[in-house]
């Protein structure tokens, strides 16, 4: 099986035309199709069905594709560190966070990273949690931080870290009578919660959270940001939900913070990469020094 076979295979089945698929490939037609054809014929299944509606994967196709994209995500890295290790470096990995998962524990744990293995690149960027996993299954991540674990069977989860949640409300309000806000009270009460398109994870936790009111939540704002929430909380247009870690740093006069008098009431961060049976020594590095800085 030859790497050129792969990736007319891995373009087709992007493009589902001959055509385009041969114009990305920089070929023409009929060298595309032949080499379709002495792939399926060496691995002895149909990968595309061909008829005049056009071109589609077969369910073996479907299954192969992600084989090949995983496939080329490890040469991709290999790639990556050989290159790497002529510049001086040993090797990177590439973080992404999603939800809003950013904590201080994170900051120290990357910063210990560096320290103890500068010739490493640590690379972390923010996206929302669809494309967080698009990214992981194929290859562009190396792992990421997300409040979910509900990301399909061929991403492994692992549970981080746990936090409260707390009450965001506004200075005078009626809330306050509580030392701790029972789950209850807050469906009588306008919410502003973070855009699920921004924080999707996190908002199917809060979900979950609410979902024994009697009635559905009165969401009347949704923002991108804390700072957003606590601007719109100050201002009495509802009451929101954050972490303790993330509130800590916020000093606002207008804001008051409230415990939930719920022991559910946590948000949980999730260590997330893809399921395959070959990892690098640098992820099992990196995975081996967090579970142990956690411990520590």
């Amino acid at each position: 099986m030859e790497l050129r076979h792969l990736r007319c295979f891995v373009v087709l089945a992007e493009e589902l035309h001959f055509t385009r698929a041969a114009e990305r490939l920089h070929i023409e037609q009929p060298p595309l199709s032949r080499a379709i054809k002495e792939l399926e014929d060496e691995l002895g299944v149909i990968l595309f069905d061909r008829d005049r509606r056009g071109t589609q994967l077969t369910a073996a196709g479907t299954a192969f594709l992600q084989d090949a994209r995983r496939l080329f995500s490890v040469l991709e890295q290999a790639r990556e560190n050989t290159k790497a290790i002529a510049s001086g470096l040993r090797g990177s990995l590439r973080i992404v966070v999603s939800d809003g998962a950013i904590n201080p524990r994170l900051s120290a744990f990357l910063a210990r990273c560096r320290e103890e293995e500068p010739e490493i690149e640590i690379r972390l960027s923010e996206a929302p949690l669809a494309e967080q996993l698009r990214g992981l299954r194929s290859g562009d991540f190396t792992l990421g931080f997300a409040h979910t674990a509900d990301v399909g069977d061929d991403i492994v989860a692992e549970a981080i870290w746990r936090e409260p949640l707390v009450i965001a409300v506004p200075a005078r309000h009626e809330l306050l009578a509580h030392k701790e806000i029972p789950l209850h009270e807050l469906g009588s009460h306008p919410l502003v919660l973070c855009d699920p398109n921004m924080c999707e994870g996190y908002c199917r936790e809060l979900a979950r959270l609410l979902r024994p009111l009697e009635r559905e939540p009165n969401v009347v704002e949704h923002v991108s940001s804390l700072d957003m929430m606590l601007t719109l909380v100050g201002a009495g247009f509802g009451v929101g939900f954050t972490t303790e870690t993330r509130i800590a740093a916020c000093q606002r006069s207008d804001v008051v913070i409230r415990p939930l008098a719920v022991e559910s009431a946590v948000i949980t961060t999730y260590l997330l990469r893809l399921e395959s049976d070959i990892v690098s020594a640098l992820l099992e590095r990196f995975v081996a020094r967090l579970r142990n800085h956690l411990g520590s």
